[in-house]
């Protein structure tokens, strides 16, 4: 089969189980050498998407390809590898023996040694499944996905359980990887790690992508701005009456406010409170894009 110049190509994919439309006509191509964050609220299709590009199950509608192979070829072939949260491990066996064996099953792995050590994993290699960690259990499945030296990596949660330094230490990892200009597809919960490692974000609400574009695109498209100040004597219940104002956060006098039109929330923010200073007004950032895009209100 004659491969396409895209890593990934989605075309009318759908899913449903009964009433739900899990997956509802996506359509979505990543280029090689992208690094893409799939974001979305529990429920969006994420997980589902996945399972769909990696060939864990069948659609109802579309097609999913892998640099033009099916998922079943890709996989066979070792073009992807898949680090998935609820992946099991062998129990009784080592995190060596395991990378080892996965490696055996290819024609061209990476050494074993070296799927270790870009997993951050060499020291776990002795041990056995059983007495791993949450966060060294998400290591030896990288080390796993890793060995078959994948052009495609795709990621679920990646970085759960993992404390502050290990996610840092698994990023680096991630990096050596990506500068090959290898493919990573990763959902994650932790909106930092979209905005600070994802050349693109894909959000997902009810089965369907409503935003697809670099960081600073995403921000764009939920508009509005926010509004941060120091106001005596105003209260949450006021401040949400304000006009434009969509989502009021207050800790004492300090308070943030989404406006969908800043310049009418602070004129009538400086109206009726003259005292408010320490004012501030910037983009909104990836979450308030998120919180906004993915909401059950907003447009599709």
């Amino acid at each position: 089969m004659t491969r396409d110049s895209h890593a990934v190509r989605l075309s009318g994919l759908r899913k449903h189980y009964g009433t739900v439309r899990a997956v509802d006509g996506v359509e979505l191509a990543i280029a090689p050498g992208e690094v893409v964050a799939l974001l979305g609220p529990n429920g969006a299709g994420k997980s589902t998407t996945v399972d769909l590009l990696l060939g864990l199950t069948r659609p109802d509608a579309g097609t999913a390809t892998i640099f033009g192979l099916s998922p079943a070829e890709a996989v066979a072939d070792g073009v992807i590898g898949a680090m998935l949260q609820g992946g099991a491990l062998l129990e009784d066996a080592t995190v060596g023996e395991m990378v080892e064996m996965v490696a055996s099953l290819h024609r061209a792995p990476l050494p074993v040694g070296e799927a270790l050590r870009r997993a951050g994993v060499t020291e776990l290699a002795g041990r056995r499944g059983t007495k791993l960690s949450g966060g060294q259990k998400q290591r030896a499945r990288f080390a796993i996905a890793l060995v078959s030296d994948p052009s495609l990596l795709v990621l679920d949660e990646p970085t759960a359980a993992m404390d502050v330094g290990t996610r840092r230490e698994f990023w680096r990892g991630m990096h050596e990887f990506t500068n090959t200009g290898r493919t990573v597809l990763f959902a994650t919960h932790y909106l930092e790690e979209a905005e600070d490692f994802a050349d693109r974000v894909v959000l997902m609400r009810g089965g369907r992508v409503v935003a697809d574009g670099s960081v600073a695109q995403v921000r764009a498209l939920a508009g509005g701005r926010t509004i941060r100040a120091v106001v005596p004597g105003l209260s949450a219940a006021v401040a949400g009456e304000l006009p434009g104002v969509s989502d009021v956060e207050q800790r004492g006098e300090q308070v943030a406010l989404s406006s969908r039109d800043s310049d009418a929330t602070l004129r009538a923010l400086l109206r009726e409170y003259p005292a408010a200073h320490e004012i501030e007004v910037s983009a909104v950032g990836l979450e308030g894009a998120f919180l906004s895009l993915t909401a059950e209100g907003s447009a599709r």
